[in-house]
């Protein structure tokens, strides 16, 4: 999503050499989203994996409806925008079928039934070969997975945002045999340690406006993160990849999906995935940061999430 927007100004070519660097080091699953740019994100990606297509695994979204210029329309689940969106994402990444198809947002105007109903026909037609969704509440996973099988939930999940352990969502999913796809593991680079003051962000990133970022909610989370970057320190690691070796030891049907729009925090990242935490190194996370540790919402309007 940052190489394209909300997180500053991006560089196409270090975008398209991340990515690279990306599969040689083993990652397989790279997610995406017609929403992003807009739409600018699938086509980067399609050109980063146009002679590799075999070695990803490739996720995309659709739901969050916008103009060509970037205006909002809504959030759109109607079964006749399903089938369109998917075949405008597929031209713009430049592949005949999506690995995993995720609803970004539920349309809280259209019956999950009909959204899941259109998405199973792409999977008939041979367009899209898995199924997910994202920021979905329990009720509304249990009725599309009654449709059709769900094989991915997204939602975010790190060290300040542990949601997910206590709305029913990661037990809905146990129970179902869906997988926990962890966006923003990384509390969106807070947990990094590298952001000690809002004006390290540059002027038209979208954190600016996002609550956690803000006023006392700023201060109050830089201090969860200086608790952060001690154990990592103890551990012999960095913040973020304590972050993400937390995410990972919650099991193996999470599966975290750091963004970067760098090689050198790429690298990083996936060296996380040979750390592992102690059971004592775990009790430690969760004294220092429990459930609800974080100040402020994680949106600055939260109606469109847990739906």
């Amino acid at each position: 999503m940052g190489m394209s927007e909300f997180y500053g100004t991006g560089d196409e070519a270090e975008s398209l050499a991340t990515i690279h660097r990306a599969l040689e080091l083993g990652v397989t699953l790279l997610d995406t989203a017609d929403m992003y740019g807009p739409f600018t994100n699938e086509a980067l990606v399609g050109a980063a994996i146009s002679k590799r297509r075999d070695e990803v695994v490739l996720a995309t979204k659709f739901g969050i409806e916008r103009a060509p210029d970037g205006t909002r329309v809504g959030v759109n689940g109607r079964p006749d925008y399903v089938r369109s969106a998917c075949d405008a994402s597929l031209r713009r990444l430049g592949v005949d079928h999506i690995d995993l198809y995720y609803q970004h947002r539920v349309d809280p105007d259209t019956p999950i039934e009909d959204t899941v109903g259109a998405m199973a026909e792409l999977v008939a037609a041979g367009k899209v070969r898995h199924l997910g969704l994202s920021e979905a509440a329990p009720d509304t996973i249990r009725r599309a997975h009654a449709v059709h099988p769900i094989t991915a939930l997204q939602t975010e999940w790190s060290l300040w945002t542990r949601d997910p352990e206590t709305d029913g969502v990661l037990d809905t999913v146990r129970q179902l045999g869906i997988g926990f796809v962890a966006y923003s593991p990384l509390g969106r680079g807070f947990l990094s340690g590298a952001i000690q003051t809002p004006e390290d962000l540059a002027e038209d990133d979208f954190r600016r406006h996002n609550p956690r970022f803000q006023g006392e909610n700023f201060q109050k989370n830089l201090q969860l993160v200086e608790q952060v970057k001690e154990i990592a320190a103890a551990k012999g690691v960095a913040p973020s990849q304590l972050a993400l070796a937390w995410v990972l030891a919650q099991g193996d049907d999470v599966v975290p999906i750091p963004g970067t729009k760098r090689r050198t925090y790429l690298e990083q990242n996936v060296a996380a995935d040979e750390i592992r935490l102690s059971d004592q190194e775990l009790r430690r996370v969760d004294e220092v940061l429990p459930v609800a540790a974080a100040a402020g919402d994680r949106y600055g309007d939260m109606t469109p999430v847990h739906r």
